[in-house]
């Protein structure tokens, strides 16, 4: 196993959101808080990126028309890359500081997203303001869960009959039931419990892939590290490390979905604190040889 920086220093805020975007060979990602959208091409070594006017919390390829559905600020949005513009789709949490953070598709394309209260440091924030939505094709949007600290990383099991998601200060995976057909959750449970005594060791967890065995992989921000686990026993099985503490995320993509990428963050972090120990702090990190492999990421049928 090895472990490779791909784009360095790129983001000067938080880098999250890796997508692998299978017809161009490139990773979609974001620099949330500079509004910045990043398309690395890994076959040319080009990154081409552009800023928006709001926080940009996540990019996902729509299936049903041109361009991607992205996060800005409140609203989920519609983006065209080759004019840089949006179009939004729908507004939710209206009167707040909130923002939206992560999102993924389910298998059948329906969106999930969630939002988190104003954070004026990492992790100091307005607690219990987030909320998880789901976008249907039709654009209708559904409230699931309130009361969340910060919205993070979503996985489904191999069989789609289970949804993980992370609320990152409560420092948990959760598991719901979950209906494919209906969008529908129940039954709210723990998957893996970061414990107390461990934030020095395993940080927060933030974002998350699954592979084809159906661990989950979880960015421990923090940490330093991307931390493969069993979410039907809540054990650690496999740690990767990384010369940045503020690991943010984690996508699988490459030649048959056998790498994984990871991107980080900068933002909190001083001068001197960046040049001395982090220097490659925002950058996009790949990991190859970890002898399991990924899946294509659904896009969103909307």
């Amino acid at each position: 196993m090895s472990v490779s920086v791909v784009v360095k220093n790129t983001c000067e805020t938080t880098g999250e959101g890796p997508f692998w975007e299978e017809s161009s060979s490139s990773l979609l990602y974001i620099d949330i808080l500079n509004g910045g959208v990043h398309r690395w091409n890994s076959i040319t070594g080009e990154d081409t990126a552009f800023n928006l006017s709001d926080s940009v919390s996540f990019i996902i390829p729509r299936s049903s028309g041109n361009g991607y559905v992205i996060g800005l600020g409140r609203t989920v949005s519609i983006l065209d890359w080759d004019s840089a513009t949006t179009a939004k789709l729908c507004e939710v949490d209206s009167g707040t500081k909130n923002r939206f953070n992560d999102a993924k598709c389910d298998a059948s394309g329906r969106l999930w997203a969630g939002t988190m209260g104003f954070e004026s440091a990492p992790g100091e924030l307005d607690r219990y303001q987030g909320s998880l939505y789901s976008m249907d094709a039709d654009h209708s949007v559904r409230n699931h869960v309130n009361k969340i600290d910060i919205s993070n990383g979503m996985a489904w099991s191999l069989d789609n009959s289970v949804m993980y998601f992370i609320d990152s200060l409560p420092r948990k995976v959760y598991a719901f039931d979950f209906d494919l057909a209906t969008g529908s959750l129940s039954n709210q449970r723990t998957a893996v419990d970061f414990g107390t005594g461990t934030v020095d060791t395993l940080g927060f967890p933030d974002g998350m892939s699954i592979d084809q065995d159906g661990k989950i992989w979880v960015a421990c921000y923090g940490a330093g590290k991307v931390i493969r686990f069993d979410a039907e026993t809540g054990k650690a099985l496999q740690t990767v490390t990384f010369p940045v503490k503020k690991t943010t995320s984690c996508c699988f993509g490459g030649p048959d979905f056998r790498d994984l990428y990871v991107t980080s963050g900068k933002w909190g972090m001083t001068d001197e604190e960046f040049h001395t120990n982090q220097p490659l702090a925002g950058s996009v990190f790949k990991v190859t040889g970890l002898g399991v492999r990924g899946f294509p990421a659904p896009t969103f049928s909307g």
